[in-house]
């Protein structure tokens, strides 16, 4: 499970994650980065926050997940009047799907041993 802490500073829109840069970070794709900038474009502010993220857990896609929703939350705390268009897009909920545990038994979380009759 991913977990995100953002940090946002006035400035031209840049992104840094782990103190790298958003592209590189990410492996230059472009829907993750994309997917970490939704809440400051839902709300036009794209080009007036530089965001800081330090983040770590699970893999690139859950990490862009929980940049954004620390974003959200962020900008959140700037301006409690950013709660119902956030609210409206999605982006103050938490993803709660995580990974169905392993049962005795089992080969895995739902997967049975092949049945025979005789």
């Amino acid at each position: 499970m991913a977990s995100a802490r953002v940090v946002l500073q006035e400035g031209t829109g840049k992104v840094f994650i782990n103190f790298r840069d958003a592209k590189e970070y990410l492996q230059a794709n472009p829907m993750w980065v994309e997917y970490c900038k939704i809440p400051l474009v839902t709300l036009g502010f794209e080009n007036n926050y530089d965001v800081f993220v330090k983040v770590q857990g699970g893999g690139l896609s859950g990490q862009a997940q929980a940049i954004c929703l620390g974003v959200a939350r962020a900008l959140l705390k700037i301006s409690p009047a950013n709660r119902v268009p956030l609210r409206s897009e999605g982006l103050l909920t938490r993803d709660t799907r995580v990974v169905e545990r392993k049962k005795a038994g089992l080969r895995k979380a739902r997967k049975r041993p092949q049945f025979s009759k005789r």
